[in-house]
Formats: C-alpha cells, structure tokens, sequence
C-alpha cells in the first residue's frame, strides 16, 4: 500500500475498502461479478461504480432523484443551523441577562453547560429510537420540542423557569446534531457524501456563529426575550416543512451479493412469464424488485405517514449498548476527540466572549460582542464550502492513483490544513487578549479556530461514516458523547479563566488540539490494519450488527 499506510495481511477485503473507479484491478468482492453487472454513475461520474450499490426499488433513497435528496437536506440543514444558534445566542448578553434574571454570569454560563449535558444523554434516547423506528418521528419530535422549549424560553420570569426550558429543549437538540450525518449516508453515495456533509456543518456552525451575531442586537433593540421568540417564530416555520417534505430514508436494502441473486431469478422468472403471456408488460403501475418481493412506487400521501414500520429486528437494549462499545474502535475515538476536543473548546468562546469584551480595554456593547461572531461566521462558511470539496476530490484521486481502490483513510489528508488553521486560531486568542492588542486579532483568531472545526468535519464525518457505515448512528452518537465533556469544561471555565487569565487557558486548550490532531498520523498509519481487527472479532461483529 502507497503513501505510508500499511496493507492488512488476514482479510482480502477489509470492512470500508471499496472499488470507487473502473480500473484493470478489481479488488476480490468483485472478481467473481461481471462489470457488466455493476451500477455506475451518471455523467462526469460516470466512471465510478456506485458505492453503496443500490437496490432497483424506486423507494430505494439511493434511487432518489439529486434534487429530492437536496431539499430534503436543506430543511434539515436550516433546522441544524437554528439548532446551532439555540445554545449559544445569548452569549453577547450574558451580562445584561444574568442582571435581569437575578444570577451571576457565572451561573448563567451553567445554563448553557445544561443545555450540552442534556443534547449529550438524549442522543442515547433517541438514537435508538431512530435506528428502530426510523429517522422521521424523532426529526418530528424534535421540531415540536424546540417550537415549545423556544416559547416556554421566552415567557419564562425567573431563572429556575428559563434553566427548565433550556434543558427541554436541549432534549430536542441532539437529533439535529447526529441523525444529519446518518441521513446522508441513507441518500447519497460514497463520492458524494463529503461535500453534503459540508454543507449540513456549514449549516450547523454558521448558526452557532451567526446566531450570535443577529441575537445581539435583538437583545439590545428588542429585549433577551425575543431571541427565543424568532426561534419559536423559525421552528414555526420549518415545523410543517419538516412534516410534508422530509420522508423516512431509513431503508432495509438487501446486501449487494443478495440483490445480485434476486435479480437474476426474477429475470429467469421474467422470460417464463413472457412465454405464458405477452401481455403481462402493459401493466399501469411498473413493479420493481428489492430483493425477494417486488413493490410499486410509494405514493406522496403514503410518505407523509409519522411511522413506517420497524427497520430492525435488534433488541433497543443492545442498541443502547452498541454506542459504548463502538466508542473504543480507534476511527471512532479517533473522531470523538479531535472534533469532539476542537468543538468543546470553540463553545469557550461563547461563554467567555461576553465577560472578555465587555470588559477594558475593548469595552464593547451588547450588539458589538454579538459583531464578534462576523468572523467564525464568515471564516466557517469559506471552510465549509472549500473543505466538502477538496476532501471528494482528494479521495478520487488517492483512489485513482491506487488503482480504483479506495480507503476510508484518504478522508485524512486535509486534517494538515485545519491543524495549521487551529493553532493559529486557539493560540493567537489567548495571546492577543492578553497583550491586549487591537480587537482585530482575537476576533480574527475566533474566527480561524472556528474554521479548523469547519476544514476538519468533512474528514471526520466522512471517514466515520465510510469505515463504519452500517454503524453509522452508533458512531455518531459515541462522537457526540463529547457533549459530556463540554458540559465539564463550560460548567467552570469562567472560574479557570478569572483564576489563571487567558493566556493561560488558552495556551491549555491549544496544547490539547495539538496532541489530537498528532493522533491522525497512527490512524492513518494503521486504520486499515485496525479496521480488518475489527472486522475478524466474530464476537463483536454478532454484537454490533443487525440480528
């Protein structure tokens, strides 16, 4: 194997190693299938085998039209993206809010930090429930929680009623933080996913930036309040949205070799038939197979039901328990702690942004700590729309150079990038804040560490969902489990900050984004070797996949 990863020697075919372009080597899952036989994909694409293959069920979400997946994902997305600013909008006004509600900043900042910690624990509610029941209930749920948590939020009076609504809807946020990413890889192929799981985390972090920057002067012109009611006026909105346009993708695909034997027994089937009676073609409904039985296309109104059925026959405790022990795989823990790490120490800067620039020398106003945000959102958005990109054309190519082959490990390479990016964004604030230079150097480093998170998610997400797909939820949940960790870290950073000074803090949490951005070098090194372990342990394997 070229460039430093090194080649397994138990498995022919390693769980996550695929075929991605048309070349004289055809790795062993194939060498006994016609080409022939394999689905491509369409214009410039047209050299790739599809991978997943999908079934030849118009219901297939594989089968979908581009266009359908791409609403589907740009509601989602826009729920994200207010999901994103819920939580850290009231930065810029911590200070006033703290007075109106009778609290300190620093137990306002807790608030907050209750709000991660239960995102954290309802991924463990729900992700069972999406992966038994399906992805569409628990988006529905989700939008009804955050609609009622924005309007409980808005009509609270007391700090004890605003903590409640805060950790109602902190419950209907997790969704919008994992089953994204599992949607993604239910619609769209392997060479597409990077660039769609761009655009979902531009979303997602342009509204934790970009929430803050509007909810500053809504709280100065309008009053705290009203940045929970333009959220409950914004789920509102996308409540009804979510319910007519955002059908179930989960779907029970057959295995490729399986569609393979199914399709030639109903061809074999086909030209019996057509002996017997010719006019058998002129039916009205067309009738496609998925696998054993064919079925007709689902109609619109037929998509619009809440729940479709059961799309496994796991037991929810095991379920429950796969998170815990997918959280040790190297890839996933890998993942966990470099976004995991990078994403709890940009939620810092919302805590401590109001205390740090409120204060001399910057003295800035409500509306002009919410002005800070320009720079994350700005900064996030250019790294988002370059890093989906750069990331699906590095894998085309790495797999073109290693003769059609492709390796979840060619997600890696860009994390050179949002390293450099980072240390200059976590180090560079805290000495610029302490040295008290112009305001333009901590807000221009918020915004480039904002960006090491947006450069880094497309490889993160992409090499999870490519090493491990059938474990797709589980992985993402374990990811998420990093809510735990930032609760920790937001519940007491104000103190560390007014005990040691930022230069100090910072200095800290730089350090750390070092030391797990260094763990991409051995999972690079050895991911393939890792990933073949893993998929030899007969024990896990009977335990982590579908019964």
């Amino acid at each position: 194997m070229p460039w430093g990863i090194l080649e397994d020697k138990h498995m022919n075919q390693v769980p996550g190693t695929i075929i991605l372009a048309d070349q004289t080597d055809v790795p062993a899952e194939y060498q006994t299938i016609p080409r022939e036989l394999l689905k491509h994909g369409t214009g410039k694409h047209a050299h790739i085998i599809l991978a997943p293959q999908p079934s030849d069920s118009p219901n297939d979400p594989l089968n979908w039209p581009t266009w359908r997946k791409d609403v589907i994902l740009l509601i989602v997305g826009l729920s994200a993206g207010v999901v994103g600013a819920y939580g850290p909008m009231l930065s810029p006004g911590f200070v006033e809010i703290a007075g109106a509600l009778n609290v300190t900043v620093n137990t306002l900042s807790q608030a907050t930090a209750w709000v991660i910690l239960l995102i954290g624990i309802s991924l463990f509610i729900f992700n069972p429930i999406a992966k038994k029941i399906g992805r569409r209930p628990v988006y529905v749920i989700s939008s009804i929680i955050m609609l009622s948590g924005s309007i409980w939020g808005a009509l609270a009076k007391d700090y004890n009623s605003f903590l409640g609504s805060r950790i109602w809807s902190g419950l209907g946020m997790a969704p919008y933080e994992v089953l994204v990413q599992c949607t993604i890889a239910d619609m769209y192929y392997v060479h597409q996913r990077a660039t769609r799981i761009a655009a979902w985390n531009m979303f997602l972090l342009c509204g934790i930036s970009g929430g803050s920057l509007i909810a500053g002067y809504i709280i100065e012109d309008q009053g705290w309040q009203w940045t929970l009611i333009w959220c409950a006026i914004i789920f509102g909105a996308l409540l009804p949205l979510v319910i007519l346009f955002v059908p179930e993708t989960a779907y029970r695909r057959q295995s490729y070799q399986q569609q393979l034997e199914a399709r030639h027994n109903r061809d074999t089937k086909s030209d019996t038939s057509e002996r017997k009676d010719t006019t058998s073609e002129k039916e009205e409904t067309a009738r496609v197979e998925t696998g054993v039985v064919t079925e007709p296309k689902e109609s619109y109104l037929k998509s619009l039901r809440l729940w479709d059925g059961i799309y496994t026959d796991t037991p929810l405790w095991k379920i429950f328990l796969r998170p815990v022990v997918v959280f040790f795989y190297p890839g996933v823990l890998w993942g966990f702690l470099l976004y995991g790490i990078t994403l709890s120490w940009i939620v810092v800067f919302s805590v401590v942004n109001a205390v740090i620039f409120t204060a001399p020398p910057y003295n800035f106003s409500v509306s002009e700590t919410g002005l800070i945000s320009l720079s994350p959102f700005i900064l996030t958005f250019i790294g988002e729309a370059v890093s989906g990109p750069m990331n699906d054309w590095v894998c085309l190519y790495l797999a073109k150079k290693n003769r059609g082959i492709y390796e979840p490990e060619f997600r890696l390479p860009p994390i050179v990038i949002s390293f450099l990016v980072g240390i200059v964004g976590f180090f560079g604030f805290g000495a610029t804040v302490h040295y008290q230079t112009h305001w333009t150097g901590p807000v221009l480093c918020f915004g480039l560490a904002n960006m090491s998170l947006a450069l880094s998610n497309a490889s993160v997400f992409g090499y999870i969902i490519d090493a491990h797909k059938e474990l797709s939820e589980e992985a993402f949940v374990a990811i998420n489990a990093r809510n735990l960790l930032t609760f920790g870290l937001t519940y007491f950073v104000n103190d560390w900050l007014a005990r040691d000074g930022v230069l100090a803090v910072f200095n800290v949490l730089g350090s750390v984004f070092i030391a797990v951005n260094l763990l991409t070098i051995p999972l690079w090194i050895f991911g393939k070797r890792m990933r073949s372990f893993i998929g030899r342990n007969k024990a896990l394997d009977r335990f982590m996949h579908e019964d």
